[in-house]
């Protein structure tokens, strides 16, 4: 007799917050203000969820008293959550994602893979490895087959997706900077270069560990994130998230040296001045002249 499946009809109480954090954390990355609306179908496009789960999230924002039903109006921002910590190495889900992508990359699984290797090869659930296969099918990584299984796409093995990315990231950042509405969020140029100081601070220790390397790639999302959320348009805002959620799979083992971490750094910190003294052209260019170094590399 076959072995029946788990249900899956419900999220898990793991999936459910996972999703709550990442409607905060759009809130928070696109400069909501109170009276913005929230639009069920665009949340559920966006984070590759269908509306029903969507709309519970937002009724557990409703009972905190951040959002409300409005007539004719639909969803409506009242007050911001508050902001969240940044994504975390140690989270066992994020730890399985970038397995997952990092032996695909090195093609060390098969490009059509089932739920129970993939149980037995990382010693988890099938509930775990289905949220990590929902996540890396957002990112059209992996697609589920007609019949049964999983099958991985190319993007991560094909070498030239890597300049297509950054050619696509020359296109959109800069024009990003240059949208009417570019407006920074108050206080995010003083954390970035608190950020930035201290990886700075870890690369010329000599001693670059995996956390380190981590936590500067984070550094390095979270700045470009924040450069894309300030353009006050949602569409660059979203290409730009996405971008970076597909090179956290690829990128975290950083292996380029110390030199390189402050050649960053130091670019990062540059464009910073130009937005702050509000010279946007220059920072465009800056911009574009930091992503194409660092295609180089």
């Amino acid at each position: 007799m076959k072995q029946s499946e788990p249900n899956v009809k419900e999220p898990s109480t793991r999936l459910r917050q996972d999703l709550l954090d990442r409607i905060v954390r759009l809130i928070h990355d696109e400069a909501l203000q109170p009276g913005a609306r929230l639009n069920e179908n665009r949340l559920a496009q966006d984070l590759g969820v269908s509306r029903t789960p969507i709309r519970a999230a937002l009724d557990q924002l409703a009972a905190g008293g951040f959002v409300g039903r409005r007539p004719n109006r639909g969803v409506e921002l009242i007050a911001l959550p508050p902001p969240l910590d940044p994504p975390r190495s140690t989270d066992l889900e994020d730890e399985l994602l970038v397995r997952i992508a990092h032996d695909h990359e090195r093609q060390d699984l098969p490009v059509d893979i089932s739920e129970a290797e993939l149980m037995k090869r990382y010693g988890v659930s099938r509930q775990r490895v289905r949220e990590a296969l929902a996540r890396l099918e957002e990112l059209d990584i992996v697609e589920r087959k007609a019949g049964y299984g999983w099958h991985f796409a190319d993007l991560l093995r094909d070498e030239s997706a890597t300049q297509e990315s950054y050619r696509f990231r020359i296109l959109v950042e800069p024009a990003a900077i240059l949208e009417p509405d570019f407006a920074l969020r108050p206080g995010w140029a003083a954390e970035m270069r608190e950020r930035h100081a201290a990886a700075l601070a870890a690369a010329r220790t000599g001693q670059w560990s995996a956390s380190a390397s981590i936590a500067f790639f984070e550094t390095n999302a979270a700045f470009h994130e924040g450069i894309g959320a300030a353009s006050g348009n949602r569409y660059l805002a979203h290409a730009i998230r996405r971008q970076s959620k597909l090179r956290r799979l690829s990128n975290y083992d950083w292996t380029y040296g110390r030199d390189r971490v402050e050649i960053s750094c130091r670019e990062h910190m540059e464009i910073l001045d130009r937005l702050e003294a509000g010279d946007f052209e220059v920072a465009a260019a800056l911009m574009r002249r930091h992503l194409h170094n660092a295609s180089l590399v």
